[in-house]
């Protein structure tokens, strides 16, 4: 593919980042792209190897690596060596409805499996993918394609993340008339509310959503399905419903003190953000400015919860992980092309850095108790150390610490849909609160579900998967048989 010696000509350049301490001064994104030349050499670096494991999706010692979408990675690669930037925008376009949002915020499982990182750094297979799909929106490339037969079918999707515009996407292409219901002020579910801007700028979830509504999908916000609709009506209305209203159940903490104010869940903090920052609201409804914010949550939530309370003025961010630090480099165990479990330092840590001098995280610690003062707000936290014993996470007496607090922040994940979704559809859930289905279909109904309220919290790109696969056992119902791919 491309350039045969290319991976030993070039070395891995990626977007280049602005200093920590200039991009926290607000919430523009921070990455600006490379110009073509370079790009050109970065995508020679992709090899013509036998087996392309950046395309698998394939699961390596018990964790995905490769694209759950199988991207034709080594395809597009080779056009932008030969300039051919259209024929690539085409082939990523096959099988990923939304690259600009994967190449902005997806972790790149593709690049854990590529076969040029077994012994090297891996092909900058993100970046390329987000360089094809912005040079197609410059170059007007991305136009409306707007079906020229229509079905006469009328299909429902509940919720506008990435799995209910990717359903919305692939069903509308086919023919049938889509409408898109959105509990929300504004379609994108988790991409417009839950990702904040320095990540995903929400300019780019509107100009996404502008293309769906001049390709002829209907978007319905400000309408919550069980308590401002009923099921019913929109099961009598349509032919098909799509549930992807997400895993939005978030899981709690357990602490004495937890009624204190000034707790929060990470999603309602960030939401708060994003609102003031599009402009609906005038002022942050939940702000860190001055004050000492606790994070409770290792993850990629986390993270971007301390990403936003530095940009807010924060006096100090420490972020709780129950979790040990991962190792700095693969272990044995974790051969490639399994995804590498290693130390991984992200945005808002490389700000925390360079902001306060040192990394937020605490390791394998967790809130014991929430100290209030007598006013009811959160004052400060009693943590304790936690250590592995029996197989469980026990927690070490005598490890108490006092650590000053007024903003606590809960970003240890979700457990499954929220449950008056699942009981206005009569949808049972599994034990970690998922909706059942049977190839994306409950029982023999016209309800289906697909996204993060079937297979449980998870990433954007296999929200993406998840829709197209789910859209394909929808057409199939509705028309008896189905070609989508």
């Amino acid at each position: 593919m491309g350039k045969p010696t290319g991976f030993l000509e070039y070395q891995r350049r990626v977007n280049p980042s602005v200093e920590p301490l200039e991009r926290i001064k607000d919430f523009a994104e921070f990455h600006p792209a490379l110009d073509q030349k370079e790009r050109t050499c970065q995508a020679a670096r992709c090899m013509d190897c036998g087996v392309p494991f950046c395309q698998s999706g394939t699961l390596f010692g018990g964790m995905y690596s490769g694209c759950p979408l199988h991207n034709l990675i080594p395809e597009w690669n080779d056009e932008i060596f030969h300039g051919n930037w259209r024929e690539a925008l085409t082939r990523l376009c096959k099988t990923n409805n939304f690259p600009e949002f994967t190449g902005r915020v997806c972790p790149a499982l593709c690049e854990a499996a590529c076969t040029c990182g077994m012994n090297g750094e891996a092909v900058t297979v993100n970046n390329n993918e987000l360089a094809i799909i912005e040079n197609g929106f410059a170059n007007g490339w991305m136009a409306p394609r707007i079906p020229a037969v229509r079905s006469g079918k009328k299909v429902a999707v509940v919720g506008s993340g990435p799995s209910g515009l990717t359903a919305a996407d692939q069903l509308n292409h086919r023919g049938h008339s889509v409408t898109v219901v959105e509990r929300e002020s504004r379609p994108g579910g988790l991409l417009m509310f839950g990702i904040p801007n320095m990540k995903l700028d929400k300019t780019v979830v509107e100009r996404r959503i502008a293309l769906m509504e001049a390709e002829g999908v209907t978007f319905r916000t400000g309408v919550n399905v069980g308590v401002d609709i009923t099921a019913q009506a929109l099961l009598e209305e349509y032919d098909a419903v799509v549930l992807c209203c997400g895993s939005k159940t978030p899981r709690d903490l357990k602490a004495p003190g937890r009624e204190a104010q000034g707790v929060h869940f990470a999603v309602d903090y960030l939401t708060a953000a994003t609102k003031k920052i599009i402009g609906e609201t005038e002022d942050f409804a939940i702000t860190a400015q001055g004050k000492d914010v606790v994070i409770v949550g290792g993850g990629d939530t986390g993270n971007d919860c301390v990403g936003t309370a530095i940009r807010q003025g924060c006096a100090s961010v420490t972020q709780l992980e129950m979790m040990a630090c991962p190792p700095l480099e693969r272990t044995e165990s974790n051969p490639w092309p399994q995804w590498p479990k290693v130390l991984k330092t992200d945005y808002g840590q490389q700000e925390a850095i360079a902001r306060f001098g040192h990394d937020p995280r605490i390791y394998q610690t967790t809130v014991k108790e929430i100290r209030m003062d007598e006013g009811g707000n959160i004052c400060g936290i009693q943590t304790v150390r936690l250590e592995w014993k029996d197989g469980t996470l026990t927690q070490v007496p005598g490890s108490e610490e006092e650590i000053q607090c007024q903003l606590l922040l809960i970003a240890a994940g979700f457990i499954g849909c929220q449950s008056y979704v699942a009981e206005a559809f009569d949808i049972p859930r599994d034990s970690r609160g998922n909706l059942l289905t049977e190839n994306y279909r409950v029982g023999s109904t016209k309800i289906f579900a697909a996204g993060d309220c079937r297979r449980g919290q998870s990433l954007v790109v296999w929200g993406i998967a998840e829709g197209r696969a789910c859209a394909r056992e929808v057409d199939a119902y509705l028309m008896d048989y189905t070609n989508m791919l």
